[in-house]
């Protein structure tokens, strides 16, 4: 009984011990953040992007599009930068040289940069990107062109801002809950009035960062949710419900940055929609969701920060021979414009001796922040990649998609396995010349699992 006893006090003293040093750890090392912000939004007309229904132009502001940026510093002086960007997504292109212009000017090697995009359907078109959607003519090309340029140089002196905006911070994180996100492959929207329950699958986390400086003023928030940015279909420049959320949230917490980052919401639509009223309604849901984990008891995060990247090569399935390509172009009642376009371009690049790519170098990150982990993913990644996530590292994981480049939809095997609009279609939108092969699924899940152990992510069981 005595060994017993003496063991049990030792261990209890051992815990004590472990919880004093955690204290005075944090209270003696400590984080730096920086925050800074940009209006990016075109100074005249422009294509929209996101829509191949549009017939014309932009044609006004229903309020401003935004960049903007967290830089962060570990207590060992590890840097690392998220930038949040009010567009439908980066291609490889453009995202490949802001990063190395950012390695360049501030020392940010690739696997310290997440350039996340809101995924908005109101905002420009950029250069090489998505262009078999539009009637695109060369003086909107060129206005393209010039924007996109203009972009870069607004996203990487943005970054300069944060970085040099550094002060010492400390960083909390926690999820919250909010449900206004619809499965439209497994929901009808036409009929959602009389349906009595929606079918998933779903995730309806809010992932939150709090930030603070050292008197406990809240600096930035940094959140997300996994829900296309679709309520808005007009021709007026329009962040959606996340700017809507952003705006919210910068009114009740004066003074802050409020950052929007997309989830893995390729399937998931906001529904009801096509009204602003209904984007401001989801936008103050999403700003309720976060205000409440701001006054609730958060996670305090250790001033460590590990990262890591890659990319790895998808495949793709051969490319369509020319009598397919031959066939879409000639059956026009039965394919869309935008269909009809990309098998044009098909086909004169097989004129020009272009062989179609066999694969695509996907990219992928993992970045550990004191104990929270947060896996981020290139491309349009449906719901059931952050699910099955969260059930290999546990319900508090981030997961945050639309991220380094937007190449195409990234479907489970699944969705690939059914097709339709995310297995199938999507990748002509996207100019890919065909549709992923089976099992990039398991490639994905393999690869975030070995990122995760370079950064010392705890390993749980069922692990792929």
């Amino acid at each position: 009984m005595k060994r017993i006893t003496y063991l049990s006090i030792f261990l209890i003293a051992l815990l004590f011990s472990a919880e004093a040093f955690c204290d005075s750890d944090l209270s003696s090392r400590s984080w730096k953040a920086g925050v800074a912000k940009r209006i990016i939004t075109p100074e005249g007309s422009m294509w929209m992007a996101g829509y191949a229904a549009r017939v014309n132009p932009s044609q006004g502001t229903l309020h401003d599009l935004w960049a903007k940026a967290l830089a962060l510093e570990d207590a060992d002086g590890n840097q690392a930068l998220l930038i949040c960007t009010e567009i439908l997504g980066y291609n490889k292109i453009l995202s490949d040289q802001i990063c190395e212009r950012l390695e360049l000017n501030y020392g940010l090697s690739r696997d310290r940069i997440i350039l996340n995009s809101t995924h908005t359907h109101s905002g420009p078109v950029l250069k090489d990107a998505l262009y078999d959607i539009y009637p695109l003519e060369e003086k909107h090309i060129a206005d393209i062109e010039k924007y996109t340029l203009k972009l870069a140089d607004q996203l990487v002196a943005l970054a300069g801002d944060a970085l040099n905006n550094m002060k010492e911070a400390r960083i909390f994180s926690q999820n919250g809950v909010t449900r206004f996100q619809v499965n439209r492959r497994n929901n009808d929207p036409g009929n959602l009035d009389s349906q009595t329950q929606l079918e998933g699958p779903n995730d309806f986390a809010v992932p939150v960062l709090k930030i603070v400086d050292h008197q406990g003023d809240l600096m930035a928030v940094a959140f997300g949710y996994a829900c296309h940015p679709t309520v808005l279909d007009a021709y007026q420049w329009c962040g959606d419900y996340p700017g809507f959320a952003q705006i919210e949230l910068e009114k009740i917490y004066p003074g802050s940055t409020a950052m929007f980052f997309m989830g893995a919401g390729a399937d998931q639509d906001p529904l009801p929609r096509h009204t602003v009223a209904l984007a401001r309604q989801y936008g103050k849901e999403l700003a309720a969701a976060v205000e409440r984990v701001l006054e609730e008891e958060m996670q305090e995060l250790f001033p460590s920060l590990s990262v890591s990247y890659s990319e790895i090569e998808l495949p793709l399935n051969p490319p369509m021979s020319l009598h397919e390509l031959h066939e879409i172009t000639r059956d026009t009642l039965a394919h869309a414009s935008y269909q009809i376009r990309w098998a044009g371009r098909m086909i004169e690049e097989r004129k020009l001796g272009k062989v179609g790519r066999t694969s695509y170098p996907y990219p992928l990150q993992v970045w550990l922040l004191g104990q929270q982990m947060l896996v981020n993913m290139g491309g349009e990644v449906v719901v059931e990649y952050a699910n099955k996530l969260k059930e290999f590292y546990g319900k508090e994981l981030f997961v945050m998609a639309y991220s380094n480049d937007v190449m195409a939809y990234i479907p489970s095997t699944t969705i690939l396995e059914e097709g339709g609009y995310e297995g199938l279609v999507s990748q002509q939108v996207y100019g890919l010349p065909n549709t992923w092969k089976p099992g990039i699924e398991s490639l994905i899940l393999k690869e975030i699992t070995r990122l995760a152990e370079l950064v010392g992510a705890v390993k749980a069981s069922g692990l792929p």
